[in-house]
């Protein structure tokens, strides 16, 4: 049996805070303005595993109202959404997801993040792909960083 889940996120940059996406700090002069780490990777990879179990949303589950959320690492947050699917009796079949972000360039840092993202989700099968909006709409002016994820669950 299987199931398939969409995720999407999207932060504002914003000078003063770290720039994490996929678990991997990344060198630029500003990060993503969050509650938690803001790393809109793995925020999509969430949503996309609870929405394939028909589940609550990142929101829902670990809300930017609560404490004890504020600046977590969201590899914490994806290994607990992890943990749930797995006592559910799913497991990951494979990820497919794209990194939209005029700048920095990604593709140096996707290497670190595949071996992050596999150690914690317990796959080889995740691809990570990056891209740029063409300079159009807040990403491509360099307002933001937006990530989309498709997650197919296998029991």
């Amino acid at each position: 049996m299987y199931k398939i889940g969409l995720g999407y996120d999207i932060h504002r940059l914003t000078e003063g805070r770290d720039l994490i996406i996929g678990g991997v700090k990344i060198t630029h002069e500003k990060g993503l303005m969050g509650h938690s780490d803001a790393d809109v990777l793995i925020h999509a990879i969430i949503d996309a595993m609870l929405g394939a179990l028909g589940l609550c949303d990142i929101g829902t589950l670990f809300p930017d109202t609560d404490k004890k959320y504020k600046d977590i690492d969201s590899t914490i947050l994806l290994k607990k959404v992890y943990d749930k699917i797995t006592r559910k009796g799913w497991r990951i079949s494979n990820i497919d997801s794209n990194i939209i972000a005029q700048e920095p360039k990604m593709m140096p840092y996707i290497p670190k993040m595949k071996e992050i993202l596999c150690k914690i989700l317990e796959t080889e099968e995740i691809s990570i792909k990056a891209k740029t909006n063409e300079k159009m709409d807040a990403v491509g002016q360099k307002l933001a960083i937006e990530a989309h994820a498709v997650v197919l669950l296998e029991k």
